[in-house]
């Protein structure tokens, strides 16, 4: 049960979340069991977003959360993916995009727990 929340400065038009919700559909399945099936989105655009004390106009902030664990080389290919994909629709600069990981032991759906 995969769920990535991107924050960004650039706009995201609904044909850009189109592009996006596609690829990171094939981008999670960088992670050893993940996929688009569970896969669940948050976009948020036009972000006020400041780097090194300076607002910028160009950043993009992914929180990735998975349910269990991956190994650093799947990582490495999901960071990749997901710069790639965000620097390919959005125009974010690829050392513009920051990604944040989370593994989570215990994950709830449908009024239960995994």
């Amino acid at each position: 049960m995969p769920f990535i929340d991107l924050k960004t400065t650039a706009a995201i038009s609904a044909d850009k979340e189109a592009k996006l919700r596609s690829a990171f559909g094939q981008d999670i399945a960088c992670l050893p069991g993940k996929s688009e099936r569970w896969l669940m989105l948050n976009f948020s655009d036009h972000c006020r977003m400041a780097f090194r004390g300076e607002p910028s106009p160009d950043l993009a902030m992914l929180s990735v959360e998975i349910f269990g664990h991956a190994e650093a080389k799947d990582y490495a290919a999901l960071t990749a993916a997901l710069t790639k994909s965000v620097s390919d629709t959005l125009g974010v600069a690829p050392d513009r995009v920051y990604i944040r990981y989370g593994e989570n032991d215990v994950w709830g759906y449908d009024g239960e727990n995994f």
